[in-house]
């Protein structure tokens, strides 16, 4: 778990080194999602009966189903230290193998029930708890003819649910330092350093097969003045609500990451979509803005490698003229966007062949937000 990259990664090393560990030939990880009244299946590993799959879209059951893990998972059972784990066979549960004492006689028929229904002679149950509460359980088991699991296999399957609670916590860490370093804190966006990470991938995957890559870079007209005559807290609702457009905007586009570059500079890049696709959404972006009760609306550039914009070679180029054309948008207070490539009386031209100048105001521009 220590290793995983991602939440789904960590869920199935947990399930997997379960499975291992307890010697079974199947494992799950679920989660109870209390809001819902449900135990929803995260992962499942080894030996999969029909219907089941190792990460499900919607395997979630019921609690009422399994009296015994409602009262477990009862937060007054996580005030008297770690719940145990228990033991429960196709027939009903194996006598002696409960560590709950309040387990009913006739045990989980939903369980066994289970078991029977998917060729499997024995479980051990182990909840798991998460910051004081309970989270959800580690589910192992074994299939029919092979040893039923005994007292001590669910003491260690107790453990198990412990060092997987310590991975589960790591694991949130982990994702909520990922979010601070790629999302923007005042609008929810993603933020320039993630922008720079998937451009690079976008323009490499171009290199490698011909993906079209876009880039739409848009700078916020009038926020300035409505800091300075209405305060930075009337700005920076201007912002987020720009950035909700954006948004809206870019879900036009399947897969688009939209972005706050930082201060009233924004953009949004699509892989994939025909470069008309990303000019219409930039289109219906302006068309939008231009309706906000604040601001002046905004100006947009748009670069596409399904342009005639000649090779990009770099994530750095196709940045530069898509940073070009929002910057002649904005000194022509067009109210369309103006797309690298493109001539005529409704696309203004943006020429950028080669590199513009180093003094140019385009050059600066970029520098300044690349390295500042």
């Amino acid at each position: 778990m220590a290793a995983a990259q991602t939440a789904r990664e960590s869920v199935h090393a947990a399930a997997a080194g379960a499975m291992t560990a307890l010697g079974g030939t199947f494992a799950a990880l679920s989660v109870w999602e209390r809001e819902l009244g449900r135990l929803r299946v995260l992962v499942n590993t080894g030996e999969l009966a029909e219907g089941e799959e190792d990460f499900p879209e919607d395997e979630s059951y019921p609690v009422h189903e399994f009296p015994e893990i409602a009262e477990i998972l009862h937060e007054r059972w996580v005030g008297d230290g770690e719940p145990n784990a228990w033991v429960e066979t196709a027939e009903g549960p194996e006598p002696g193998a409960y560590a709950h004492p309040d387990a009913r006689p006739g045990g989980s028929w939903g369980r066994a029930a289970a078991l029977r229904r998917r060729g499997r002679g024995c479980c051990v149950v182990a909840p798991i708890v998460l910051h004081g509460r309970a989270w959800g359980e580690l589910y192992v088991a074994r299939r029919v003819g092979e040893p039923v699991f005994d007292r001590d296999d669910a003491d260690f399957a107790t453990v198990l649910a412990a060092v997987t609670a310590a991975g589960i916590a790591q694991t949130e860490r982990l994702e909520e330092a990922r979010r601070l370093a790629f999302t923007d804190p005042l609008t929810g966006l993603a933020n320039r350093r993630l922008v720079d990470m998937r451009l690079d991938e976008a323009v490499d995957r171009h290199h490698a097969d011909g993906t079209v890559v876009s880039l739409v870079v848009c700078d916020l007209n009038g926020l300035k003045r409505v800091n300075d005559s209405l305060g930075h807290a009337v700005g920076d609702r201007l912002l987020e609500r720009f950035g909700s457009l954006l948004s809206l905007c870019g879900a036009m586009l399947p897969g688009a990451l939209v972005a706050r570059l930082g201060g009233d500079e924004f953009c949004l890049l699509a892989v994939g979509p025909p470069a008309d696709e990303v000019v219409h959404a930039a289109g219906e972006l302006c068309r939008r803005a231009a309706e906000l009760d604040l601001g002046e609306g905004v100006a947009c550039g748009v670069a596409s490698t399904g342009e005639q914009i000649g090779p990009v070679r770099s994530a750095r180029r196709l940045f530069r003229l898509a940073d070009a054309a929002q910057y002649r948008a904005k000194a022509a207070r067009s109210e369309k966007p103006v797309v690298a490539g493109r001539e005529g009386p409704d696309d203004p031209v943006v020429r950028l062949a080669e590199s513009p100048p180093e003094a140019g105001p385009e050059r600066r521009r970029f520098r300044n937000r690349r390295d500042g």
